[in-house]
């Protein structure tokens, strides 16, 4: 482990991020996985899947 993980990881305790910042962060993940379900699920439509830029050749 990196010594400069220690300093960052002292400092997060010192100094916790917000209790917005947790709850924008919750729902961003939130959100993706919200996506990935939908997309799983076939309901994702189809103007909002990208192409792939592989050609066939």
């Amino acid at each position: 482990m990196n010594p400069i993980w220690l300093v960052r990881a002292k400092r997060w305790v010192q100094n916790p991020p917000s209790a917005a910042r947790i709850k924008l962060v919750f729902g961003i993940i939130a959100a993706c996985v919200a996506i990935v379900g939908l997309e799983w699920l076939g309901y994702w439509p189809d103007w909002a899947t990208a192409d792939s830029l592989r050609s066939g050749r």
